[in-house]
């Protein structure tokens, strides 16, 4: 492999369908809205990106592919002047397994209190921390936009290890240091979730791992929470409801959920969501109720995580709620919570509502509607439909239900025309 070579370029264009020239035609436009002049990319303009030949672009450049993706240029593979270029992101995954996880974790803060001799070590502090927590916003931000990518893993692992590097870096308080690590782990959990969502669990689980270790370092509660609840997630995702309950009471468990009733109003929405999925109608009603007199208890003023204030609301009650009622086959009441899921939904939950759409779809089919099903289904939109896993396999067992359902009726029709100018389009 050309060590030069932008890995991250290309599999990010592989990942979202672009050529050479379309990418060189976003861009181009892009800037035209940046700057009010149309750029003057051509496709090999690209090809000189993905080489490596021009390895840092200028920065209106930088600014409209920053645009035109939704990431920052260093996660897209370019590397500022006068740094050296970073491995390539497929061998994050062969970095991960080599990795031990604790004890390397240790090891880096050890070695940060190891300044060069006759140096002045560098000082750490919150202004650093706060820098990475504005990058962990843009991942929650990116995560809600598009979830599942690859793309949204790798630049999240890649911030954990900035983080962990930033111990190296020089001396710092015990607080700053504690929060380093809750950022490293906050960034792998995003990269977890990301996986998750992509339906690459076996990715997901060695990015846990290391989440879990980084969070126990941090001593931080409430991105443990996020960790273990994203494995009761997972795990629920699987097909393993046992051990997704024993993930999420471990998240259930901490003492942030008495301390702050959305903890356990999540902590509950996600134990209901379980229960459905283990065919449990009892746990699922009780776990239900329970979660949303725990949100109606919670202080709307409080101070939260970003993560959890960017999702956490009665329109994701009611997502969850859906999953289980739909798991259960009651689906008139899974209809009843799509609709009110999609009346209070975010507009930056575009992952959200195209998954809240689908599990309508399904509803409604089972209950025999296959015309309105059809009419759901047909919202979805095409990035969702192709470029989500998840909700690309919703999508192919809503086909198949159909054909099953209703073989050569007009609904029948009108879906294979639909997927089939998806497949043309990809």
């Amino acid at each position: 492999m050309d060590p030069t070579r932008n890995e991250a370029l290309v599999a990010w264009m592989k990942e979202h369908g672009h050529s050479s020239n379309s990418l060189a035609e976003a861009v181009n436009t892009a800037l035209e809205r940046l700057t009010g002049r149309p750029g003057g990319h051509d496709g090999s303009s690209v090809r000189s990106w993905k080489s490596g030949r021009v390895r840092w672009p200028n920065s209106a450049t930088r600014k409209a592919l920053e645009d035109v993706s939704g990431l920052p240029a260093t996660a897209l593979g370019f590397v500022p002047r006068g740094r050296a270029q970073s491995a390539p992101a497929p061998q994050q995954e062969d970095d991960m397994k080599r990795r031990t996880l604790v004890g390397s974790i240790a090891a880096a803060a050890a070695a940060a209190a190891a300044a060069a001799p006759g140096h002045a070590p560098r000082r750490i502090g919150m202004s650093d921390v706060d820098r990475l927590q504005h990058r962990f916003a843009e991942i929650i931000a990116s995560d809600h936009r598009h979830g599942g990518q690859r793309g949204i893993e790798q630049r999240a692992a890649a911030l954990a290890d900035e983080a962990l590097n930033l111990q190296n870096s020089g001396s710092a308080t015990q607080r700053v240091r504690n929060s380093l690590y809750a950022c490293a782990a906050s960034f792998r959990s995003s990269a977890m979730w990301a996986a998750i969502d992509g339906r690459r669990y076996d990715d997901a689980k060695a990015h846990m791992r290391e989440a879990q270790a980084l969070a126990e370092m941090s001593g931080d509660q409430a991105i443990k929470f996020r960790i273990w609840s994203h494995a009761g997630a997972m795990y629920r995702h699987m097909g393993r409801p046992a051990d997704a309950l024993a993930a999420n009471d471990v998240a259930r468990n901490l003492h942030i959920t008495r301390r702050d009733p959305m903890f356990a109003s999540l902590g509950l929405a996600r134990q209901a969501a379980i229960h459905g999925a283990a065919q449990d109608r009892n746990g699922t009603s009780r776990a239900y109720n329970q979660a949303q007199d725990a949100m109606e208890r919670a202080d709307s003023e409080a101070h939260r995580p970003v993560w959890l204030l960017a999702f956490y609301d009665q329109a994701e009650l009611d997502s969850l709620a859906l999953s289980a009622h739909l798991a259960l086959g009651d689906y008139p009441t899974a209809e009843f919570h799509a609709h009110r899921c999609l009346a209070n939904l975010r507009p930056h939950m575009v992952r959200s509502r195209a998954i809240t759409t689908t599990r309508l779809a399904h509803a409604q089919l089972a209950q025999g509607d296959a015309e309105a099903a059809t009419a759901t289904a047909l919202k979805v939109p095409a990035t969702a439909a192709t470029q989500h896993a998840r909700v690309s396999r919703m999508l192919q067992e809503f086909g198949a239900a159909l054909r099953a359902t209703a073989p050569g009726s007009p609904p029948v029709h009108t879906w294979t025309e639909h997927t089939a100018a998806w497949r043309t389009s990809a």
